[in-house]
């Protein structure tokens, strides 16, 4: 037996309906991480989600605007309300932006793909948040869209 920890797998996600409604009902996005650099997944999936009609809010310590949007150094620090909190950090600071995603009155925390921490997920939806993990908005929105 090897040393490898076990890959955390969720214990729960919603169905592709609630998924649906999910991007149906819920407008503005808060991007957990998003980077100024095209190159990074952050950036492109948020630019899609901008192209979809998507408000767009950038939280990330290290830039003061991207897409166009000022960007806030965390949730707490938003002005407007957030409907979607989408993570784009590493898995030890998931527990600490759920936690935020909570005192801000968040309707839906979606981990990106390989993003799972069960523990912090319980917690949401204990608090009457929705929880999507290990799933891309992007991914999912064009699915969504084909069906």
């Amino acid at each position: 037996m090897s040393g490898s920890k076990k890959k955390e797998v969720p214990d729960a996600n919603p169905t592709p309906a609630e998924i649906r409604v999910i991007f149906e009902t819920n407008k503005n996005v808060a991007v957990v991480g998003l980077s100024d650099d095209p190159d990074r997944y952050s950036y492109r999936v948020a630019a899609y989600l901008k192209e979809q009609g998507y408000r767009i809010i950038p939280v990330n310590p290290t830039v003061s605007e991207v897409l166009g949007e000022t960007a806030y150094p965390d949730l707490k620090s938003v002005p407007e309300l957030v409907d979607i909190v989408d993570i784009f950090r590493k898995k030890e600071a998931i527990a600490e932006t759920v936690d935020d995603a909570i005192e801000i009155g968040a309707k839906v925390v979606w981990m990106q793909l390989d993003l799972v921490e069960n523990n912090a997920a319980r917690k949401a939806r204990d608090a009457g948040l929705q929880v999507v993990q290990s799933k891309c908005m992007k991914q999912e929105h064009e699915r969504l869209q084909r069906a």
